[in-house]
């Protein structure tokens, strides 16, 4: 055994394989498709806001700044939604806490529609991010649910590249939506009233013919002696960060260093791409979110059959163990060599090479950025399920939620107009390189020492048995 091989867990003929084929391959299908598309909402609700900012800043009387503010609140929503979802989750089963988010959801986007100050439109984006900020965690736990350990990455990575979609036209749609019309109070409240009739929809689908996918009689409510036709109990919405005790939350914070790459270019593109060539155009700036997007859809497609595949070959050549940590390999392309070479590229390209050739090569390096962080992040989300199969969606939750608290730092007010000129100062300087050489050295030493920390810390780590 290899010295950086952390010791295996052994594969057994077991027939907890047989479980999951409860679900004909069509059911996984339709099962992975709604999940899918609850992302895809997710997503435009968290997107769509941003381009909207100036218009409402207009209609409301107050700032950018301020109204930036709900975004922040949004971001907050979204990782205390995540655990609450999560956890209630493990409870009842997936397919109720989607039926219990939807009406958050739908009633908070009325509710912005209709804000007419500034408290009033905090507390509805709140409830809004909320109803749906448990929909990335509970996807990939519905995904853990149906597909086996050498399935899986690619299920995750069609899941993710569907919500990912959102990510790439979202903002310009948000933009566009906003300019449309002359009459820029209707524009972007009618944009709200729509993603609450896009969850009144989904929430009737799923109600109609989305299955509970939770393996029978692992669910709380399932172990309860006796229980009322209506049982409601309590359940502490930060248990699930017990997940995060582990080596869980050192890989949660090599993909926030990740994800922060993305920032480092898309957050201050106006201040940079956009003040070198001349862009001033909302719509225009908001349409260089869709290479990034397209490199995210197309990283995250490669990246789960790539871990896959990853898992597959590395139990052959052990014939026949498993060690959770193989997942982790699949990122090393991605983290070392497309990131950090799309940052450094990006950076010396707007500030040596002008005119349309230089804006070309740098949406090449927006798209190869969306490309490498997500052909990272689809890697890490494959091994939380992998890792802790029994709380999946708990263990995505808290690794969610703990990366947005680190990642709404940087666009909290008032610091946001100083962010945007520390990220120009560091996109010239090549600075963001060094968060991919603190990603190589956290994932070496959890493949190395994963077997040491899982040991330390034991939150229900899977065996083959019930994985």
């Amino acid at each position: 055994m290899s010295a950086e091989e952390s010791p295996l867990l052994r594969l057994v003929p077991a027939a907890h394989e047989a479980i999951y084929n409860r679900f004909a391959p069509h059911q996984k299908r339709w099962i992975l498709f709604h999940v899918s598309f609850v992302g895809l909402l997710a997503m435009f609700v968290q997107v769509t806001f941003v381009p909207s900012i100036p218009q409402i800043a207009k209609d409301l009387d107050l700032t950018d700044a301020v109204v930036s503010l709900a975004f922040s609140f949004s971001i907050l929503a979204d990782a205390t939604g995540a655990l609450v979802w999560s956890a209630y989750s493990s409870f009842y089963g997936s397919r109720a806490i989607y039926l219990w988010g939807m009406p958050f959801l739908c009633v908070g986007s009325c509710g912005v529609a209709l804000s007419a100050s500034l408290q009033s439109l905090l507390f509805w984006r709140f409830v809004q991010a909320f109803g749906c900020a448990g929909a990335l965690s509970l996807g990939t736990g519905v995904i853990g649910h149906i597909y086996k350990l050498e399935e899986r990455g690619t299920a995750i990575g069609v899941f993710f590249s569907i919500t990912l979609i959102g990510y790439a036209v979202a903002p310009f749609l948000g933009v566009t939506h906003s300019n449309r019309c002359g009459d820029n109070h209707w524009s972007w409240r009618n944009l709200h009233y729509s993603i609450g009739a896009w969850g009144l929809l989904e929430m009737l689908f799923i109600y109609l013919s989305f299955p509970e996918t939770s393996h029978p009689g692992t669910l709380g409510i399932d172990k309860l002696p006796s229980r009322r036709s209506i049982h409601i109990t309590w359940i502490n919405p930060l248990s699930s960060l017990v997940t995060s005790q582990s080596e869980l939350f050192v890989v949660m914070l090599a993909s926030a260093l990740m994800v922060n790459t993305v920032y480092v270019l898309v957050v201050p593109m106006a201040y940079t791409i956009g003040i070198r060539y001349g862009i001033t155009n909302e719509a225009t700036i908001g349409a260089f979110f869709l290479p990034n997007g397209l490199g995210s859809f197309t990283g995250t497609l490669i990246a789960g059959r790539l871990s896959d595949t990853v898992v597959r070959r590395w139990r052959e050549k052990r014939r026949g163990t498993w060690c959770p940590e193989d997942r982790l390999r699949a990122t090393w392309i991605g983290g070392l060599f497309i990131v950090p070479l799309s940052i450094g590229a990006s950076g010396l390209i707007t500030t040596y090479i002008g005119g349309p050739i230089g804006l070309a090569l740098n949406i090449l390096c927006l798209y190869a950025n969306g490309v490498g962080v997500d052909s990272v992040l689809n890697p890490i989300s494959s091994y939380n399920v992998d890792v802790v199969h029994s709380r999946s969606a708990e263990a995505t939750a808290a690794c969610m939620a703990s990366r947005l608290l680190i990642l709404s730092a940087s666009i909290a007010y008032p610091s946001i107009d100083r962010a945007h000129r520390c990220c120009v100062d560091e996109h010239h300087r090549g600075c963001p390189c060094a968060p991919p050489q603190i990603f190589f050295r956290i994932i070496f030493l959890t493949i190395r020492y994963g077997d040491r920390m899982r040991a330390s810390i034991d939150v229900g780590f899977s065996t083959m048995e019930n994985n």
